[in-house]
């Protein structure tokens, strides 16, 4: 591994995305625009079940034309299959017409004259089109039409090195007698052309083909009947003499007989299941609510007023108005748009919600806004925006669901095979690649074209849906009049839309009627459910490409792109070149780990939920605080009303969190009742730093501690003398004593095993010692399985399904430390071998109470934080802060933010003292990503120094404003020792207006490019960088513990196996992080940044700001303004030519550079304005009494002067004497 990892990690390098307004082909070939975005979106829709295909065949031909580089094999190959569809079904009067349209287009992928190769399923098209069009038996025949024969086509295949078998097994195919034909057709041709391998190939497809399920033969199970009720004319119910299947069972037997179908192409029953559980989602759904309203009504009840309101008779009677009101707005929205109003073509959604049923529609907006309340930090209800993007999204998903179920494609299970024999040798990699690659042709050539909706679309299909919901749907609310004391009962809209003030922007939102938000935390939320957000029955399927992995039917991404396109572009790119074969194998390792529901947990976590009390972090039914009393002298003293104020909304606030986290916990144990006894699998995916992630939401092990303690392995190991002493080791690290030693540790168990064993027996009637631990649910998991193991026959041969886990000590310290060989930082965090592990936090926390303790002595202020500038670090750590301290409630509310950003500051300089080397590196990281985002490309600096002509009208008094500001498009890129290339994705943010029906919406557009956020930039790539070490090193653990067989899952930086592999995984995770920090991952990234960055500039007015000048020094910069590039604009006017202003203003995003977290109102440091010193000569950056100047130049000499990046990325520190190879002697490095 160590001198795998050595070997220079191949660069995915693709040019910086060039500003909105300027393009290129290199820049449309990798970063594609809105607007083509928007036609290939349309163009799919128009040519999904013929809709409209020659709307769409005018939108290829014009993209044929412009040559553009989105069209692929599979978009043609969709249009020849249009074009046959319209001349055999849609349009027979036409097929001449359609069937030289389908001629043209095949000769033109034949000839490769627009550099699109056919595939297999061309062929399929091209033999099909023969067979009903041309040959001589045809009942249709088009003479004259082609002069392509099947032995043409078969010579074709045949030279391009296509496989026969795929031709006839594609699943254009429409039935068993055409593949039967079109088998002979190629036999002949075989025959006639000597290809004796062909035929002897296509003998064993046709004998495969017919045969027969080895269910066929056996009798159908006799169903269980019950007597069919009829209603009578006098309207008595009796027995009618037919008899019905119960609703159970009709629905059982309908899935089986998917299942029996399913088995020709899958061969594994639960895959099947698994394949019902995400096809039939909507279908169950919309079963199981028309039956309930079917007893209802059966039982006299269905009157509102005998009963009270239920969730489920509300959602089937939303459905079916909601469902006919857009039959009726569907149908009238494509008739208006069929009309020619040419103005409004490119608004236009009839192709989209014509893709899916207005019965799935309808349930897709019900139950996706259902499942968005609380969201947003809005308290019942949601953001419009957001709802509107994530509706149209989820039309968008079922769409490609279903086209992904259309074809019933075998998903590749065998990709794991180089574990066997380790990934890190380059045979293992190679073998590995082949596989991906042969793997992801096939799903590719099987899969039909479907094309990405834009941000735009998905806010008008969400808002035609949602502006349909609300309008039909109604709940029936009953109160006490406040007056009279009589109850009032009137119909009342189920969602609202109106505005709030959130963190001081007017936002529009959606409400949730509160009689549909009360039910919502109690009644059962099966409906709600989405098989995306539901752990899987079978392995999920292989990470096969950036976008095809994860669920079965369900899309994808192996990356969570946060709407940048430039991330995708990079991972696409990425994996298309073979760069992140291990970062896939890491995903699939993840995913492949089998999990069980713990139901011994789940009994009690029922049982404390049914009863509605707050018990181990579990919300309770009724918030249970009470609520501020009201002071007498609220209405006299402006300061006990302010404080009156703040605290009554801190606590509507919690008691609106306190619900949402009831309806959060309500999922997870949902669906941990719907899997109970069920082996679930938990696909993973990537967020950009490469950091693992489970892709279901709601229930997975990186969730909280209930979540955790809901989940087993599915497998059982022997515990063994080692994995005893290591479940005693691990329950006491769960309640909270981890700063021991093991043997310390231990003996904390044993002499608290009366206290663990009634935990064990009687979690709720008993003492409750298990409450009081840091992990209340992980804990009495623990104590039951450590109970079970002794009460055993033999506690050593105890089959133990119990994780255990091992974490970092401070992982990103430890990090730093490897990184920069810091000696005393490495015993601080346990890299260096010790008796007892080393408590950095108590050792922090005691330097910081010194600390206070002496700013107490003089009198100190704790709001002085507010003048000093922090970046992210220091923003989370205030916020972690002030989150403990509201906690612990000994700080009133008012003080906490103060109280926070002071301790935040404390602890950030006790640890820069502490790690000193950290703190090196993190400065260098910082400077390194503040120049690099300031930075053009060389051959954009003229343009950037050209004029911007978009601001006009102005007084010409100062120099003119120049395009530099909007050429800063370079975001820091860097790539992992695994090969996966990170984008930071800051940019500035550019808004699109959308007029809606509800409100106007205000979208950011990921396909539009806009400038990069220096400051993020900047301040995130530490902590980033960070992350993305730690990702890499959690996925090298992940690959070895699958070579040597262990079961592995991770949260971040805790690794989790079965307590007797743990020895095993801990020399796995020291072997591997010592082999990850001995390849000199500072130098690779100083060397990548160099060849990255070759040739680009830095313009000398970016480096003038006191926090750049300080981080350069002043010797640094006095060169670069001695040596630069002229490169001003040739038409440009000299600077001569203008008069220059008396007092130049500093940059708009320097300023920015000084604030990184916003101001309270009416604060000074808002308003207040630092002095401004023009020093032409000296620029002295170093003197530290000059921090709060910004030393400048005159303008007319840094215009247009820029010196290489290159030149300017500082050396990197000096590395410290630590040796990485001590932490194999380290027993605390991780536990």
């Amino acid at each position: 591994m160590g001198s795998f990892l050595q070997t220079r990690t191949p660069f995915t390098v693709l040019p910086t995305p060039l500003p909105q307004d300027q393009q290129s082909s290199a820049d449309n070939a990798f970063f594609t625009d809105s607007s083509t975005c928007d036609l290939l979106a349309v163009m799919d829709a128009c040519l999904h079940n013929a809709y409209d295909v020659p709307r769409a065949k005018e939108i290829f031909e014009e993209m044929r034309t412009k040559k553009n580089s989105d069209l692929h094999p599979r978009l043609y190959n969709t249009f020849l299959q249009a074009y046959l569809q319209l001349a055999t079904t849609n349009e027979p009067h036409k097929k001449a017409l359609w069937m030289e349209d389908f001629w043209d287009l095949f000769d033109v992928m034949e000839s490769g004259s627009e550099a699109v190769n056919p595939t297999a399923g061309t062929y399929t098209l091209a033999l099909l089109a023969w067979m009903r069009f041309s040959a001589e038996d045809s009942p249709t025949i088009v003479p004259g039409i082609t002069q392509t024969t099947p032995t043409d086509l078969l010579r074709s295949v045949i030279d391009r090195q296509l496989s026969v078998t795929m031709v006839v097994s594609d699943r254009s195919i429409p039935s068993s007698e055409e593949a039967g034909k079109m088998i002979q057709l190629l036999s002949k041709a075989a025959v006639q052309l000597n290809l004796s391998k062909v035929v002897t190939e296509l003998g064993q497809a046709e004998a495969l083909g017919s045969r027969m399920d080895s269910v066929d033969s056996i009798p159908d199970v006799r169903p269980v009947t019950v007597q069919k009720k009829i209603t009578n004319e006098d309207g008595t119910v009796s027995d009618s003499e037919e008899s019905e299947i119960p609703f159970n069972l009709e629905v059982l037997r309908k899935h089986l007989a998917q299942v029996s179908l399913a088995r020709r192409v899958l061969t594994d029953d639960v895959a099947a299941r698994q394949k019902l559980l995400e096809e039939s989602v909507y279908d169950v759904a919309v079963e199981r609510l028309r039956r309930q309203a079917e007893i209802f009504q059966e039982l006299g009840i269905d009157n509102k007023g005998y009963r009270e309101p239920d969730l489920q008779q509300w959602l089937w009677d939303w459905h079916q108005k909601l469902q006919a009101r857009l039959k009726e707005d569907i149908a009238l929205v494509v008739q208006e748009e069929n009309q020619p109003v040419p103005n409004k073509q490119a608004t236009r959604i009839g192709p989209f919600v014509s893709l899916i049923k207005p019965e799935k529609l309808s349930l897709i907006a019900i139950l996706e806004i259902m499942r968005m309340q609380g969201t947003g930090g809005v308290s019942e209800g949601m953001k419009t925006a957001r709802a509107l993007i994530v509706v149209g999204r989820a039309v968008e998903a079922e769409y490609k669901a279903e086209m992904c179920r259309k074809n019933n494609i075998a998903i590749p299970t065998n990709l794991g095979r180089a574990a066997d024999k380790g990934y890190f040798s380059r045979l293992s990699y190679q073998d590995l690649h082949a596989r991906r690659v042969t793997a992801r042709k096939y799903m590719e050539d099987a899969e039909e074209w479907t094309s990405d909706w834009t941000q735009v679309v998905r806010v008008r299909v969400g808002s035609f849906l949602v502006d349909r919901l609300m309008e039909v749907a109604k709940v029936t609310r009953t109160a006490t009049h406040k007056v009279t004391g009589e109850l009032v009962t009137e119909e009342q809209p189920a969602f609202s839309h109106s505005y709030e003030y959130l963190r001081g922007y007017k936002l529009g939102v959606i409400k949730i009627n509160p009689t549909v938000s009360e039910r919502l935390a109690k009644d059962g939320l099966r409906e709600t459910l989405h098989p995306r957000h539901l752990p899987m029955l079978v392995k999920p399927r292989p990470w096969l490409n950036y976008n095809e992995g994860g669920y079965m039917y369900n899309p994808s991404a192996a990356m969570r792109f946060k709407d940048s396109q430039e991330q995708q572009a990079y991972l696409k790119h990425a994996s298309a070149q073979g760069n992140v074969e291990l970062v896939f194998a890491g995903l699939d390792v993840l995913g492949s780990t089998p999990w069980q529901v713990n139901r011994r947990i789940f009994d009690v976590v029922l049982q404390v939920w049914n009863a509605g009390h707050r018990l181990g972090k579990l919300p309770p039914a009724v918030y249970d605080q009470p609520e501020p009393e009201k002071p007498e002298d609220m209405d006299t003293d402006p300061k006990a009303r302010t404080v009156y104020l703040t605290r009554q909304r801190v606590w509507l606030q919690n008691k609106a969190n306190n619900h949402s986290e009831r309806c959060s916990v309500n999922y997870k144990i949902e669906i941990a009742r719907a899997f109970l006894g069920d082996t679930i699998y938990l696909p993973h995916n990537l967020d950009f730093r490469g950091r693992a992630y489970p892709i279901p939401p709601h229930l997975n092990h990186i969730g909280d501690d209930l979540s955790r303690g809901l989940l087993l392995f599915a497998e059982a190991k022997p515990l063994g003398e080692r994995g005893l002493r290591w479940l005693k080791i691990h329950l006491a690290n769960l309640y909270g004593f981890d700063k021991a030693t093991f043997d310390e540790r231990v003996a904390f168990v044993h002499e608290r095993l009366d206290e663990v064993y009634d935990s064990a027996d009687h979690p709720l009637d008993g003492r409750g010692w298990w409450q009081k631990a840091d992990d209340p649910w992980q804990c009495l998991a623990a104590c039951m399985e450590l109970k079970a193991a002794l009460e055993s026959p033999d506690p050593l041969a105890y089959e133990c399904c119990f994780p255990v886990h091992q974490d970092g000590t401070c992982n990103g310290l430890q990090h730093y430390a490897a990184l920069g060989g810091d000696a005393r930082g490495a015993k601080q965090v346990n890299l260096d071998s010790a008796d007892r592990p080393s408590d950095v936090y108590t050792y922090v926390a005691n330097m910081v109470e010194k600390r206070i303790l002496d700013d107490l002595e003089k009198g100190g202020n704790t709001k002085e934080v507010m003048t000093t500038v922090y970046g992210v670090t220091f923003i989370g750590a205030r916020e972690q802060i002030e989150r403990q301290l509201k906690d612990r409630g000994d700080v009133p509310y008012e003080d906490t933010f103060y109280a926070s950003a002071y301790l935040a500051k404390k602890v950030l300089q006790c640890i820069g003292d502490l790690f000193q080397g950290a703190q090196d590196i993190m400065n260098w990281l910082t400077l390194s990503a503040r120049l690099i985002a300031k930075s053009v490309p060389g051959d954009r600096v003229t343009d950037a120094m050209a004029f911007d002509t978009s601001r006009r009208g102005r007084a010409v008094t100062t120099l003119p404003t120049t395009r530099l500001r909007k050429e800063q498009m370079t975001a820091v890129v860097w790539t992992t020792p695994l090969g996966l290339p990170i984008v930071q994705p800051y940019r500035k943010t550019k808004r699109k207006q959308i007029m809606t029906s509800l409100q106007t919406v205000y979208i950011s557009d990921p396909n539009a490019p806009a400038e990069v956020n220096a400051q993020k930039q900047a301040s995130a790539f530490p902590p980033n960088f960070i992350h993305s070490l730690d990702a890499t090193h959690m996925l090298l653990t992940a690959l070895e513990c699958r070579t040597q067989g262990l079961t592995f899952a991770s949260v971040h930086d805790s690794y989790w196996t079965h307590p007797s592999s743990i020895d095993q995984m801990s020399e796995i995770i020291r072997d591997t992080f010592i082999a990850l920090h001995s390849s000199d991952v500072l130098s690779r990234l100083e060397s990548e940044f160099r060849e990255r960055y070759k040739g680009y500039k830095v313009p000398l007015v970016s480096l003038q700001t006191n926090q750049m000048l300080r981080q350069l020094g002043a010797d640094t910069f006095a060169d670069a303004v001695v040596s630069v590039d002229d490169v001003t604009a040739e038409a440009a006017p000299s600077a001569g030519d203008f008069v220059p202003s008396t007092d130049w203003v500093e940059d708009e995003e320097d300023a920015d550079d000084r604030m990184t977290e916003k101001e309270p109102k009416g604060s000074l440091r808002s308003t207040r304005r630092r002095p401004k010193v023009a020093q032409a000569d000296g620029v002295g950056a170093g003197d530290e009494d000059q921090d709060d100047k910004v030393y400048q130049m005159p303008p007319n000499v840094l215009k247009g002067k820029f010196v290489n990046l290159t030149d300017l990325l500082p050396p990197l520190p000096p590395k410290g004497e630590f040796d990485v190879n001590k932490i194999k002697s380290s027993l605390y490095f991780f536990s």
